[in-house]
């Protein structure tokens, strides 16, 4: 049994993942994983390195990842290059985490945490898929007071995302984080309970 955790930037995914382990739910961090993939060593560091330079590697052999962010930033090229790169290794642990756990623990919910879910085309990966769904009015204003960014940063950042309105119309689970966090948690206790978790 597992699901697609996904959404868009400010929305609360993390909020809602939290609910979810709380309740007994096993949690793979999409984010973390890419951050393992390049650990100083492995070979995939040592591609991205290659493709985008000497320069990205810090002194403790570690990758710059805010110097890389900003090349290809706005380069859909280079943006395209590093998702080839990073993409496949990613998906590989993906699979075999939730392998793990479905051999380990079958019983359990397997919730993977996967920002760009639907830009990266992984939906079939999953037996369902959760968005984490506010209006985009309330995402700007949520991006630009936790990230401290102008109206015009949050909007570019957005604008990198597919719309959350078109997110929420290709889920099968839709948990709206836009009043209070007990509203919230009531959701995920309904998607609990008709899954049988309980």
């Amino acid at each position: 049994m597992n699901i697609g955790l996904t959404g868009g930037i400010a929305c609360g995914k993390s909020t809602v993942a939290e609910m979810l382990v709380r309740r007994g739910a096993l949690l793979i961090d999409a984010d973390r994983i890419a951050r393992e993939v390049v650990e100083p060593g492995t070979p995939v560091l040592a591609e991205v390195i290659r493709r985008f330079g000497d320069d990205l590697l810090l002194p403790d052999g570690s990758l710059h990842r805010k110097k890389l962010g900003e090349r290809v930033f706005g380069n859909r090229e280079a943006l395209r290059d590093l998702e080839n790169l990073l993409h496949p290794p990613i998906r590989a642990l993906i699979r075999e985490r939730m392998q793990a756990y479905a051999a380990e623990q079958p019983d359990k919910l397997v919730v993977v945490d996967v920002p760009l879910l639907y830009e990266s085309g992984q939906q079939a990966m999953y037996e369902q898929v959760m968005v984490v769904y506010v209006p985009r009015e309330v995402q700007l204003q949520r991006l630009m007071a936790r990230d401290g960014i102008t109206s015009e940063q949050a909007e570019k950042r957005l604008l990198s995302q597919m719309p959350i309105e078109e997110k929420k119309g290709l889920a099968d689970w839709v948990i709206d984080n836009s009043g209070t966090l007990e509203a919230t948690e009531k959701q995920v206790e309904a998607f609990w309970n008709e899954r049988g978790l309980s």
